[in-house]
């Protein structure tokens, strides 16, 4: 839902994953101590690009960005596919989330976006975009 975006979709896409490039470039698996790292880089990059294109919009936007880091998982008995010691991977976590508002829907609106590069570093990246119209 995103029809009524103060940046095209496939700008908020690019500065969306270009953040999430950022957050993660060095990164080669999934770091818990790094989840409140990345969450702020991602968070603060997208903030940035959000307020410098709108700027030049018409009308003035509030933003809210929120992103969610998951953990893909592991084999908990630590066997690899050989039978030896090794970080066999099993699969993903469950995970849902929903958001909802109420507000003006022809000037204000949310969008989310899955990263695709932490799928080889054992995450998935979701960042959600929210705007409302001032």
């Amino acid at each position: 839902m995103a029809s009524n975006s103060p940046i095209p979709t496939t700008r908020l896409r690019q500065i969306c994953n270009d953040a999430c490039d950022a957050a993660i470039s060095t990164t080669t698996v999934y770091d818990h101590a790094s989840t409140q790292s990345w969450n702020n880089t991602i968070i603060n990059n997208i903030l940035k690009s959000l307020i410098s294109e709108s700027e030049a919009a018409s009308s003035k936007y509030k933003f809210v960005v929120n992103t969610t880091i998951i953990q893909h998982l592991s084999d908990p008995r630590g066997v690899g596919s050989d039978g030896l010691s090794g970080d066999k991977k099993v699969g993903r976590r469950g995970m849902h989330s929903a958001s909802g508002a109420f507000w003006n829907n022809e000037k204000d609106g949310m969008w989310s976006y899955k990263y695709e590069g932490g799928e080889g570093k054992g995450m998935d990246i979701v960042v959600s975009v929210m705007w409302v119209a001032v």
